[in-house]
């Protein structure tokens, strides 16, 4: 008789989440774990069978009231065994009585919000506009970011935002017009294109000033963004760098979706964690 068990994943284990996201071609970055974990230790789940790690997800609380479901993956191996569907319903359970959020294809009690198409490419085609100045986000003081990122993100998350801008390999930059913050946006080395996530903006231009930015740390290297389509000046832009769709996963909620600013958000942080 099989034995199949759901725990909480350990510190070692996030290094297998992220294996095994990259042989599905997903592209983690290769620090994510160091900014993952802290947020929810107990949020990323391994399921065992027989001692042997079969299967993942992640199920991160946010504040009092949300949560994001990520990191669903059954080995090919054990798929069709329902271990999988365990795994959800444990991730269900564990964030009971909040808004939910995942990137996925579709599933029961979870209503659509928007697209989250993935561009890579190399940046060209336009200049990075005057008028603006960029700046080592470590630099702004940091109630500053974490206070711009509550606008396009529906909790607190200030330990994650704290590694995300300082983790050793990540580029965040900060846009500055008249000594005010304007735009905000990290890049991070991944197992193949560069990951750009988020990019806050309060127009294209600062987008695109900040896209461009970044993209110069790491010259003739690919890069990879994660765009909200409801957001349809991201896509343009996109589109006008010269980037292609390679991939798309739909946002989905369960429970209220959230109040945040749309219009702002260019890319998402990460479809892992929201």
């Amino acid at each position: 008789m099989v034995d199949f068990r759901i725990a909480a994943a350990t510190a070692d284990d996030m290094v297998r989440f992220r294996d095994w996201a990259d042989d599905l071609c997903w592209n983690p970055g290769d620090s994510d774990r160091y900014a993952f974990f802290p947020v929810d230790p107990r949020g990323f789940l391994i399921g065992r069978l027989d001692g042997e790690p079969v299967a993942s997800i992640s199920a991160v609380r946010y504040g009092s009231d949300y949560g994001v479901i990520g990191h669903h993956i059954v080995r090919d191996h054990v798929r069709g065994c329902g271990y999988g569907r365990q795994l959800w319903q444990a991730a269900l359970d564990r964030l009971a009585g909040r808004t939910i959020s995942v990137d996925g294809r579709g599933y029961p009690g979870f209503r659509r919000a928007w697209t989250t198409i993935r561009y890579e490419g190399v940046p060209t085609g336009l200049d990075r506009p005057r008028g603006l100045s960029l700046v080592d986000a470590r630099s702004v003081p940091f109630d500053q970011i974490a206070a711009y990122d509550r606008l396009f993100f529906p909790a607190p998350r200030d330990a994650f935002l704290a590694s995300w801008v300082s983790l050793p390999g990540h580029t965040a930059v900060a846009a500055i017009r008249d000594g005010h913050l304007h735009g905000f946006a990290v890049m991070r080395p991944a197992s193949g294109a560069h990951r750009i996530g988020p990019v806050y903006a309060d127009s294209q231009d600062v987008a695109l000033a900040l896209v461009i930015g970044l993209s110069a740390c790491a010259p003739g290297r690919p890069v990879c963004v994660d765009v909200p389509d409801i957001n349809e000046c991201a896509t343009i832009l996109m589109e006008k760098l010269g980037l292609r769709q390679t991939s798309e996963s739909t946002r989905l909620y369960r429970g209220p979706v959230p109040d945040v600013d749309l219009v702002g958000q260019y890319a998402v942080t990460s479809v892992e964690l929201g």
